[in-house]
């Protein structure tokens, strides 16, 4: 049985609302969280993603964060000429740059992570870790499941 269904539908039950509405408020908040390092949200999950991969590339790390390649570069090219990032050819397929952080991009994306864990504890205070240990499972659940669909054949 459906769980959904127009009769019954409420924007603030809806899970594509709400994880929207989430995801918006709290890059939001991390803006303003990282503005004395002058970045971004996006900038700093962008490095994230390449100091958590070690074969990091435009490519891995747009589809790591479901985010447009061509978009992806130009982001990369920003870092890059902040000197956060470096591109380095690829020894084994010379078309491919491998993306790696410089020592001042790792200390930078260091301190805005503990910048970052400081503001989602902020969020959870109140949640016991029961809670939050469910609702990390169920997050990562939703993400599994839509991941198997595939992309959107629109």
């Amino acid at each position: 049985m459906a769980f959904y269904d127009s009769a019954s539908f409420e924007r603030d039950r809806a899970i594509g609302y709400l994880l929207r509405v989430c995801s918006q408020h709290g890059m939001a908040q991390l803006d303003r969280a990282f503005a004395d390092e002058d970045l971004t949200a996006m900038h700093w999950a962008t490095m994230l993603s390449i100091a958590l991969d070690r074969d990091a590339t435009c490519a891995i790390v747009a589809r790591d964060m479901a985010y447009d390649k061509g978009a992806m570069s130009r982001m990369i090219d920003v870092l890059e000429a902040r000197g956060l990032v470096r591109r380095e050819r690829n020894s084994d397929d010379r078309r491919c740059n491998n993306l790696t952080l410089t020592p001042e991009g790792a200390a930078l994306t260091e301190r805005c992570r503990l910048i970052a864990l400081a503001l989602w504890n902020e969020w959870l205070e109140g949640w016991s870790d029961e809670e939050v240990t469910l609702f990390i499972a169920q997050l990562q659940r939703l993400h599994r499941t839509m991941e198997a669909a595939g992309p959107c054949a629109a």
